[in-house]
């Protein structure tokens, strides 16, 4: 094969400075999108909320104050409330969805090829495996068949002469035995 190994276009030095000034600039980017995001709250904090003059009002106009922060508040929570009822509703109903896909996609498995292996391939060949190599077949037990004590069939009716009178069960008494 006559491969040539090409060269990268940029040497290892300039790839890392690079890769450097890469991610100074992510980072800068990411700073500046997290500043923007707390003028946004703070802006949008702002119009939902004025601030407060409290200044040269009377006891009784601070506490209705009071009153009416509270009925705000009152207001929020329960908007929260709601909202966080919907979201554990959506979210169990996602669970249920995927549980149902699962189901229907679980009696598909896929198919599986049959692989032959050697005993080498089961042992491994690693060096520490090669001396504790062993075949085995050679290692099973030979078990012999004990053949089955059969008896002749012959006639019956033979059988029924030659066992009748007193020869019959003495041959019966001596096989017992």
């Amino acid at each position: 094969m006559a491969e040539k190994l090409r060269k990268p276009k940029y040497s290892a030095t300039r790839r890392l400075q690079l890769k450097s000034k890469l991610l100074k600039k992510a980072a800068s980017l990411l700073v500046a999108e997290i500043e923007e995001k707390k003028r946004e709250r703070e802006r949008t904090m702002n119009e939902s909320n004025p601030p407060l003059k409290m200044s040269g009002l009377s006891t009784q106009e601070l506490q209705d104050l009071c009153k009416e922060l509270h009925r705000k508040i009152d207001v929020v929570d329960d908007v929260r409330y709601d909202m966080e009822v919907k979201a554990s509703k959506n979210e169990k109903e996602i669970q249920t969805l995927a549980q149902k896909m699962t189901e229907l996609k679980g009696g598909k498995r896929p198919t599986l090829k049959r692989v032959k292996k050697t005993t080498d391939d089961m042992l491994g060949t690693d060096a520490k495996f090669m001396s504790s190599k062993a075949d085995f077949k050679a290692n099973l037990k030979t078990v012999k068949k004990e053949e089955e004590k059969r008896e002749e069939v012959t006639d019956w009716r033979k059988n029924v002469e030659a066992m009748s009178g007193m020869e019959g069960r003495k041959k019966l008494f001596d096989a017992g035995q």
